[in-house]
């Protein structure tokens, strides 16, 4: 029996955006040997295990059109409306988050024997800064 690829990603990555919520752009192929891709936002529910998804299908055609809208957008908010913010605070913060995950698992490698009381660092989220 032959395996039905059409759900399934040839290409796949994801971004983490806080706490609660994570972007996945996946490449996907069509019967025809096409592509598209799907942007997808994953949204975790308060006070529950569960998951709110949000999905867009981008079709070849429309590329150029959806990315030049996004840049155009992106570039507006930036230059126009916020001129003066931080962009950049979002990826510092990402990255000093990471490192001290990376450091974490270091240690605990080097002491496997935790203490029951320890708490695992959060990832930074929107929240945390005032807007």
């Amino acid at each position: 029996m032959e395996k039905d690829n059409r759900f399934e990603s040839v290409y796949s990555t994801k971004v983490r955006a806080g706490k609660r919520r994570t972007y996945f752009f996946d490449v996907r192929q069509t019967k025809g040997e096409d592509y598209y891709i799907t942007l997808t936002e994953s949204t975790k529910k308060f006070n529950s295990d569960s998951y709110e998804r949000h999905k867009i299908f981008l079709y070849k055609e429309d590329f150029h059109r959806f990315q030049q809208g996004l840049n155009d957008t992106v570039d507006h908010v930036k230059t126009e409306l916020m001129p003066n913010y931080d962009y950049d605070q979002f990826e510092k913060r990402q990255a000093e988050w990471e490192e001290s995950q990376r450091l974490a698992a270091l240690e605990a490698e080097e002491n496997p024997v935790e203490s029951p009381n320890t708490v695992e660092p959060s990832a930074p989220s929107e929240d945390d800064i005032s807007w």
